[in-house]
């Protein structure tokens, strides 16, 4: 993409009432905009972030046997009204039509997906089922703050998985953990990202979280230092030693955290309201069990930045980046111009992610743009590195700076980017 083509520019101030790392290198970046606050429009830069996060997560989704589907954010009350949570969920958005129908703009999606699989699983043959979906939440969080971490508009994955038996659900709320440990992984977050036990499980006496350690995180977390698990501070006041391997509780490591996914068993909490039922072998009805699994995109993205920036801006991994090289040529001179044309051209055909920094502005903007917008890779074509027929090549984490042949720059790339 050339850099001239993009509607949106790079802003050196913004709004005093943006105090997250994230809202402010995102923003100033022109990765999102702020319409007010906790809703925000993904701009062309963020929205390729955006997706290949949503890949990463769809890949891993599809590794462990879900089926995506799109389900309705508009939502009749009276399914609401069966799960009890239409007059007990305090921050549901709620809309009357002008025949006075009442609906529900979905928070979350059990009171849709439960009444889906009843028209379609019948039998003890029918299961196990994993169905998942990225989707728009709408949440009345009346303390939204820390840019895109904390929403009332909002795009989550939820996975639902429906089980004939516990053994079964069990089983999958495993796999599941794993495939989530190779997300935060894959998107640049694995050494900080923990399992950690939270309250709030209704059928156990802890929940599942994944928090990840950044200064920016709202969560407390005590992470056992020999099994990595780690415990929300919510729970401390149960617990005296490590669940798993009974270390003592003194010599859990405080850290702030981000919580980035989440996974609970539900069991027949929604199913039964609904009467999703299956024919056992044996000819006798039993309930299905379930279990949900939640990860939030644009929490994950922001988190990426409150990890992985500097002073000048973001330190995009590579695996989310919205391009692999930024392009930039400092100079007018037509024959430096045509030389980086004809990288640029290269460069695609080679099947890089290139954004082309092709504007008429001086070296330092153009300089501080790249930093702010850290892609991983810099390529800079200048009068100085002509000479010697080089392009200077340098990382956007680290300060060293390589001279490469312009005829081995090509190389040079794939080696690096593994493509």
């Amino acid at each position: 993409m050339r850099q001239s083509f993009l509607f949106t520019k790079t802003a050196k101030n913004i709004s005093a009432e943006e105090k997250s790392t994230n809202a402010q290198f995102l923003i100033k970046g022109g990765f999102i905009d702020k319409l007010m606050a906790g809703v925000y429009t993904l701009l062309p830069l963020g929205l390729r972030v955006f997706n290949k996060i949503e890949n990463i997560i769809r890949e891993e989704m599809n590794a462990i046997g879900g089926q995506e589907i799109i389900m309705p954010s508009l939502q009749p009350r009276e399914n609401w009204e069966k799960t009890g949570r239409w007059g007990t969920m305090d921050d549901l958005y709620k809309v009357v039509d002008s025949g006075g129908h009442e609906f529900a703009m979905g928070p979350t999606h059990e009171e849709v997906v439960v009444p889906l699989l009843k028209k379609f699983v019948n039998s003890y043959k029918d299961l196990p089922v994993y169905v998942y979906q990225f989707q728009n939440k709408f949440r009345m969080e009346l303390r939204s703050k820390s840019g895109i971490l904390r929403g009332r508009e909002f795009v989550m994955k939820d996975l639902y998985s429906f089980h004939l038996d516990e053994k079964d659900l069990d089983q999958y709320y495993e796999k599941a953990k794993v495939a989530y440990f190779n997300i935060f992984k894959r998107a640049g977050l694995g050494e900080r990202t923990y399992l950690t036990l939270s309250s709030g499980g209704s059928f156990s006496k802890f929940s599942h979280e994944f928090q990840t350690v950044t200064p920016a995180g709202e969560d407390t977390i005590y992470i056992c230092p020999k099994c990595k698990i780690a415990y929300n501070k919510e729970v401390i006041d149960e617990i005296t030693e490590c669940q798993s391997c009974r270390l003592s509780l003194k010599d859990f490591k405080e850290e702030k955290a981000i919580e980035v996914g989440n996974i609970f068993k539900l069991k027949t909490k929604y199913s039964e309201p609904f009467g999703l039922k299956v024919r056992l072998e044996n000819g006798s009805e039993g309930p299905v069990i379930m279990g949900c699994y939640g990860i939030g995109l644009g929490r994950l993205m922001g988190t990426v930045v409150e990890v992985h920036h500097d002073a000048k801006g973001i330190l995009w991994p590579q695996s989310v980046a919205p391009f692999s090289v930024h392009l930039l040529v400092l100079g007018k001179e037509k024959e430096l111009v045509k030389k980086a044309e004809k990288l640029y051209n290269e460069l695609i055909k080679k099947g890089v992610e290139v954004l082309y920094d092709d504007r008429d502005d001086s070296a330092g903007v153009k300089l501080n743009d790249s930093d702010l917008l850290g892609i991983p890779f810099r390529l800079i074509l200048s009068d100085k590195s002509d000479k010697t027929e080089s392009i200077e090549v340098k990382r956007r984490e680290g300060d060293q700076v390589e001279l490469v042949k312009q005829a081995k720059v090509i190389d040079y790339l794939k080696k690096e980017l593994k493509i």
